[in-house]
């Protein structure tokens, strides 16, 4: 009894629902189904409408939105669409964002200035998504980065997010530094797509780099120390220069590691463009280390045969620096004469001139740690 009684609540159940379905379907094919179906729905409030204008007077303008009446631009929206409104004329098709469907006259209200402002983060929304190239021009810098325009927006291109060649290499990351670099490129044009557009904060955010390029920690993946590369300069700085790997990668140079030698200036040996070997001697944090002294030849080894601690030998002074007289007794090594043999700096420069050629004791002689002290001979007979 109880099986039968689930079965006809069952088949209860079924009827319902096809005679459910054939209402809706007679409805829908009944005249007023028929008319409600078609009949669209009307604009609501921040929807974008496009109408022909049919009248233009001195504080208004009329346009037709048929069949939900006539669309009407005044007041504060007149004011703040001056500009557009004098460039159109009756017959115009307009697109215009609903800004109030409650107008005592029956109008529904439109904004011309916010429907432009729909339509330009819309079509921001499409550059990102197509990944389009702007040539933009420059407009101002500040510390973080630079300014860019972009259909009346003022947009930010941070730092990061430049090209190598563009971005500012300074030393300790000096913010003053960093924004006198990024000053000169105001007034260029740069090559930029946009990567967010947020209407809400009125933000748009640039970049210069190639988003279509491998992910650049996939990139340093495939290197590993010791690594022996050529590379093209792409940059030179008081502290040293950068060396391209491969599109999308850049390894510094320290001035440290360009010679075995005393550089001072690391545009007098290289120029952008040039090729040369490097070594690769560290990997952290996404960035690659590179090192050109490291390929030649290295002179303490040698030097080891050579001296020893006491002997006497001639060097020439190479620098002077907080501790010191620096000395040169061969290319590539050179050791301390310390400030201390002197009493001051003063009497120091006043002994030893640079460029010239002494005789120096050597009183510490490490050639592994690439390390070596000299005192004045001539002091020491004092």
């Amino acid at each position: 009894m109880d099986e039968i009684k689930d079965q006809t609540a069952l088949k209860n159940e079924e009827k319902e629902k096809e005679t459910a379905e054939k209402e809706k379907s007679t409805k829908k094919e009944s005249p007023m189904g028929k008319l409600a179906a078609e009949t669209p729905t009307p604009p609501s409030a921040d929807e974008l409408v496009e109408g022909r204008v049919i009248g233009i007077d001195k504080s208004a303008v009329y346009i037709d939105l048929p069949p939900f009446g006539t669309g009407i631009i005044y007041g504060r929206e007149f004011l703040a669409a001056r500009d557009i409104i004098k460039k159109i004329n009756a017959g115009d098709t307009v697109a215009g964002k609903v800004v109030s469907l409650e107008n005592p006259d029956g109008y529904i209200e439109i904004s011309l200035k916010e429907a432009r402002q729909a339509l330009i983060w819309s079509e921001a929304d499409d550059a990102i998504r197509e990944k389009r190239i702007y040539e933009l021009t420059v407009s101002d810098a500040n510390k973080g980065g630079l300014i860019l325009l972009w259909q009346g927006i003022g947009g930010f291109l941070p730092a990061s997010q430049l090209k190598p060649n563009h971005y500012p290499r300074v030393p300790d990351a000096d913010k003053d530094k960093i924004l006198e670099e990024l000053r000169k490129l105001v007034g260029s044009k740069l090559a930029v797509s946009i990567i967010t557009a947020s209407p809400k904060e009125g933000k748009l955010i640039f970049s210069e780099k190639d988003h279509d390029q491998k992910d650049k920690t996939e990139i340093i993946d495939k290197y590993t120390l010791g690594d022996e590369l050529t590379g093209e300069v792409t940059g030179i700085v008081d502290f040293g220069v950068f060396v391209k790997i491969e599109e999308g990668l850049e390894g510094l140079v320290h001035i440290s590691e360009m010679d075995w030698g005393l550089v001072e200036n690391p545009r007098a040996l290289y120029k952008v463009g040039d090729k040369v070997r490097v070594k690769v001697i560290d990997i952290k944090d996404g960035k690659i280390s590179l090192s050109i002294k490291a390929l030649k030849e290295n002179p303490w080894i040698e030097a080891t045969k050579k001296y020893k601690k006491d002997d006497v030998v001639k060097g020439v002074i190479i620098k002077f620096n907080k501790h010191g007289a620096l000395a040169s007794i061969e290319e590539g090594v050179a050791g301390l004469v310390h400030i201390s043999e002197f009493g001051s700096e003063e009497k120091l420069r006043e002994v030893l001139e640079l460029g010239k050629t002494y005789d120096f004791q050597i009183t510490l002689f490490d050639p592994k740690e690439q390390k070596m002290a000299l005192s004045y001979t001539e002091a020491n007979k004092k």
